[in-house]
This record gives C-alpha cells, structure tokens and sequence, in this order.
C-alpha cells in the first residue's frame, strides 16, 4: 500500500470515528458515581424496586451499586443518624415524618421520588364481581348493611346466619386498626363476626376460595400485591374522613374501650436518599426524584414474580424487558440506551 493510500485509509478511520461519537458515549457511563448501598427491604414490592435501581445506578449511571439487608425500623434509624445506606427505595413514612424532616433539614437525608404514585392502599375490600353486582355498596357501611351476602359455607350454628369480616393476619399491626374499625362501626350488631388470619397466607386462601366459589367477602386487604392482580377487587370508601387525632388517640392503640369510626391514614410511600448521594451523584439524583410507579403495575409485576417463583433481581429484568413505556421516562435519553443495552 502506497502512502497516499495508506493515509487516506487513516483519515478514513478517523471520520468514521468521528461520525460516531453519540453511540460510544451512550455506550458508556459517567464514572462519578461512586459507590451506592441501596437497602434491599423484606416485602416484595420493596425487593424488586430495589433491583431496578441497582440495574439502572450501576449500567445507566456508572455507579458501584450494591444491594444491603434492610427493613422499615433499622433502615429508617441508620439513615436519621448516620446518613447510610445511600437508598431506601421504598419508605413508608406517615409514621415518622417529623424524624425524616428534622433529618433532612439537618442535610442527612433527602427525598427522593413518592415511589408508589398512588400510595399504598389499605382497608376493607370486597371482591370486584360482588361489587358489579351490587353498585350500591360503596362504603364500609353499605357492605355491613348487607351481612347475608357475606355468609361463611363453614359456618353452623348461630354462625351460620352471620356475615364474616377477615381479619389482619395473626401478629401483624394492622390487627388493632381492623378490631377498634370493626368495633366502632358496630359490626357485630349487624350481624357480622370478625374472622381470625393465622396467616398472610391463610388470608389469600380464603380469597381464593371465594372466588371460586364466586361467593360473598369482605376483609382486610392492602394494596401493592400480586394477589390483587390475580383476584380483582374493590377497596371500600370510608363513610367518614380520616381523623389523625382519633388514630392516635385509639383507632391504633390496642384494647381502646371507645373506638369511634375512622378512615385508614393514607400512606405515603417514598425514597430516602443519604445527603452525601444526593450531593455527589445529582444525575443519578434525578433519577431517584423522577422513578415512580403505581399499583396497578406493581401488582402485576408481582403476580409475575409470584407466577414464576422469581427473586427481585429476575423479575426486575422482567420489568424492564417488559415496561419500557414505563422506565424509559425516568431517565435522560442516553441513560436511557445504557440500560437497554445492558439487558
């Protein structure tokens, strides 16, 4: 090859290199990231949120993500007083959002995004074809009008003419809620007994049953779940706002001698971010304040994961196989095609 040619093979490759600059650079992350100890909680929805965002922090943004054990309680102290670990993906924070604010006010914490856009939903459902068949019954109050169309086949005796409201399951706080609700909307004088949950599980069983059976039910339930995407049903309305003072005062407190009827306190449910994250990775930063999603998708993403027996990393590849439309809106463009090209 003479010189001129081999020159003009060089300019070549140069502008073909040139020519390419947008898909080298969304083929490569930032590097500034550092790294990122995201809390991986113990509930389903939680877990898998928290495998989207090591996904995303570690091919979208280049970050040294890893994932750490962590629950409501510890995760929520370790962060108020030593700022870490760096994410908590999904934080239910009525309980203490005086400590968070104090906390980030002092810079430790910050929030992120309201990760569940719509909250989390819990209270008295019934399922959605009893619903349809009975537009009337909208309230809590409706449904315990109607105590017959609740009735338990398993039940004889005295029992046998009685409406059956599910409980909480065993040993889970929510118990005390459902006991002082059941309580002070006089559902036993309407005809109703409340119904013990050994079990979550127990719990799903007995929707399940009424489902096939496409009979009456009504009880606790709470929403993101994959249960609810198996068995659509209807969260009934409260007949009376929600009054912070009664919950405090009693609707919460076990063995209250006077419940008065309430609404459950509405849960907001967000991100906390460390504020050594929040000031050193602002890019990634955006991400966690824009990332939400409702629960009509997290109860589909869980009955996925539920259907395939998956742990949250497998079925947080499935979400971002399977929900571009959702997560692509999240991120800036180039991000955007880090993450597709990782999967």
């Amino acid at each position: 090859m003479t010189s001129a040619c081999r020159f003009a093979a060089f300019v070549a490759l140069a502008l073909l290199a040139l020519a390419m600059p947008d898909r080298s650079r969304a083929a490569a992350p930032p590097t500034s990231c550092g790294k990122v100890r995201i809390a991986a909680m113990n509930w389903g929805s939680a877990e898998v949120m928290a495998a989207i965002d090591r996904f995303i922090l570690r091919y979208g943004f280049g970050c040294d993500a890893v994932l750490v054990p962590g629950d409501t309680m510890s995760t929520f102290e370790s962060m108020t007083t030593r700022g870490e670990p760096d994410v908590a993906p999904e934080v239910f924070v009525n309980q203490f959002r005086g400590e968070l604010d104090e906390a980030a006010g002092r810079g430790r914490i910050d929030y992120g995004a309201k990760v569940l856009s719509d909250g989390s939903q819990e209270g008295f459902w019934i399922p959605q074809y009893l619903a349809d068949a009975h537009p009337e019954i909208r309230t809590l109050s409706d449904a315990l009008a109607r105590p017959e169309l609740f009735r338990s086949g398993e039940a004889s005796g005295p029992e046998a003419g009685q409406g059956v409201m599910h409980n909480c399951p065993l040993g889970w706080g929510c118990q005390i809620m459902v006991e002082n609700l059941f309580q002070a909307n006089r559902a036993a004088e309407k005809g109703f007994r409340l119904a013990p949950s050994d079990s979550s599980a127990a719990l799903d069983a007995s929707i399940a049953d009424a489902f096939a059976e496409r009979r009456g039910w009504i009880g606790y339930y709470w929403s993101p779940t994959g249960i609810l995407a198996r068995y659509p049903m209807k969260r009934l309305a409260f007949d009376v706002p929600f009054d912070r003072d009664e919950w405090l005062r009693c609707t919460t407190q076990p063995d209250c001698a006077d419940p008065k009827p309430n609404a459950w306190t509405p849960a907001d449910v967000y991100t906390l971010v460390s504020g050594r994250f929040e000031r050193t990775a602002p890019e990634a930063m955006r991400y966690l304040s824009a990332r939400s999603w409702n629960n009509a998708t997290v109860n589909r993403v869980l009955l996925w994961k539920e259907d395939n027996a998956a742990d949250g990393e497998t079925t947080a590849r499935h979400f971002l196989r399977s929900y571009p439309s959702i997560w692509r809106g999240w991120l800036p463009p180039a991000a955007a095609e880090r993450v597709a090209r990782a999967l």
